[in-house]
């Protein structure tokens, strides 16, 4: 599969998408977490399946292929907001991982009002 030229065009899209290059000049941000997101995603859009089950549910792969393919930098540094405040233990990492990948452009924006909300009410703000 990594060798396969719709790998290697499915990757550069998604560094593409998600600026990658600059995504990793913010010295904050885990290259190898990013590294590891990015592989997941290839590994999902490689797929021959005809359903992917995210969050225990199945979904047509073709669904799943294209919200994967509009994530830009914004749902990236999202995840990985996720990924740094989650305080569970995590049993299955790839299908949490996934869960939230796919997820990320729904839910985005009320994670980012919530924080604002409660940054607000708790005068936590910097």
């Amino acid at each position: 599969m990594e060798g396969g030229v719709e790998y290697k065009e499915y990757e550069h899209r998604i560094k593409k998408n998600i600026s990658y290059d600059i995504l990793l000049q913010d010295k904050r941000i885990d290259q190898s977490l990013v590294d590891e997101i990015v592989e997941l995603i290839l590994e999902i859009l490689c797929s021959r399946r005809k359903t992917i089950r995210i969050a225990g549910d199945d979904y047509p792969a073709d669904l799943v292929k294209e919200r994967l393919l509009k994530l830009n930098s914004e749902h990236m540094r999202y995840v990985l907001d996720c990924m740094a405040e989650n305080t569970s233990q995590v049993r299955n990492i790839k299908q949490y991982l996934k869960a939230v990948i796919f997820n990320a452009p729904s839910t985005i924006d009320n994670y980012y009002r919530s924080k604002v909300s409660y940054d607000l009410k708790s005068g936590n703000l910097t």
